[in-house]
């Protein structure tokens, strides 16, 4: 085991207080949070400063903002903080004969299709826990202490199995007025205001080649960042979006969206459960049952 020195060991109660008042942007409320008072905060946030050599935090209009080396160090005390709260669980629960899954999930997926299935799990098996993450793109899982993780894109994870959970289908969909207009072609679409997702911008130019229709670029569009700020904007009416059926089953059941067009298309990516090396045996019972939720009601159904 590698001798650690002990001068640069952070005080984890000073990065508590640091993260607390970067988050609130406001000592007095991270004081409220943590049972300190401002001055405490204080105290503590200009100590830390004194050990990083520069400043974390600058005044503007009555709030404290995270200096740019500050937002750095935010991002790298936030996952340690994560970490030690882990090892603790991983400790506790190793004792009270609990498992703790530790699991990462995308953001959307996590809120619509992921979390609430959970409570099915624990029918099964009481005796687990869940510490859900929503970190996005790949990450070091075995510094992050995760036990698995669930991935959208290609089969690719350096010191981890990716294996296939599932494929992904999209369907062009609408709400508010444009829901209720009738398209009878993917022609109909070509000119109508559309919603694009940041990070997959070439989605509508992919679904019209799958449809056989030659459809020149418009600059009729919305673009988003999120898939939730998309089917918001879809639902109020702001253009026509393709999304997974599995991100918007309860708006289908509502009315508040409807699928346009019999037109789904699959996408060149897909959903993957990556397994970091000598997890296994651990995570083997819960993938068993994510596979068969996927059977049971498909994360790719098309109609």
């Amino acid at each position: 085991m590698t001798t650690l020195s002990r001068r640069d060991l952070p005080d984890m109660r000073l990065l508590q207080t640091f993260e607390s008042a970067a988050r609130h942007g406001n000592f007095t409320r991270a004081g409220d949070e943590l049972a300190l008072t401002q001055s405490a905060v204080s105290r503590q946030v200009r100590e830390l400063e004194d050990q990083l050599g520069h400043p974390l935090f600058e005044r503007v209009r009555g709030r404290v903002i995270t200096t740019p080396k500050g937002e750095a160090f935010l991002l790298d005390a936030s996952r340690l903080l994560h970490m030690a709260e882990v090892t603790m669980r991983h400790a506790k629960t190793a004792d009270d004969g609990q498992r703790l899954l530790s699991i990462n999930v995308l953001p959307t997926f996590a809120q619509r299709w992921f979390a609430p299935r959970l409570a099915g799990y624990l029918k099964r098996d009481a005796n687990t826990t869940f510490d859900i993450t929503t970190i996005k793109g790949v990450f070091n899982l075995t510094a992050e202490q995760c036990d698995l993780s669930i991935h959208f894109g290609d089969p690719s994870w350096p010191g981890a199995k990716c294996v296939y959970l599932c494929s992904e289908i999209v369907v062009p969909i609408a709400g508010g007025l444009l829901g209720r207009e009738r398209i009878t072609d993917p022609k109909d679409l070509i000119d109508a205001p559309k919603l694009v997702l940041s990070e997959r911008p070439n989605l509508w130019s992919d679904w019209f080649d799958r449809c056989g229709v030659d459809a020149p670029f418009r600059r009729i569009s919305h673009t988003f960042d999120q898939f939730t700020l998309t089917i918001e904007a879809a639902k109020a009416g702001l253009g026509y979006a393709l999304l997974p059926r599995y991100l918007i089953e309860k708006e289908l059941a509502a009315g508040e969206l409807n699928v346009v067009l019999d037109a789904p298309h699959s996408t060149q990516k897909a959903y993957y459960m990556v397994i970091p090396d000598g997890r296994e045996t651990k995570v083997k019972p819960f993938c068993d049952w994510l596979v068969q939720q996927v059977r049971y009601r498909p994360l790719a159904l098309a109609q």
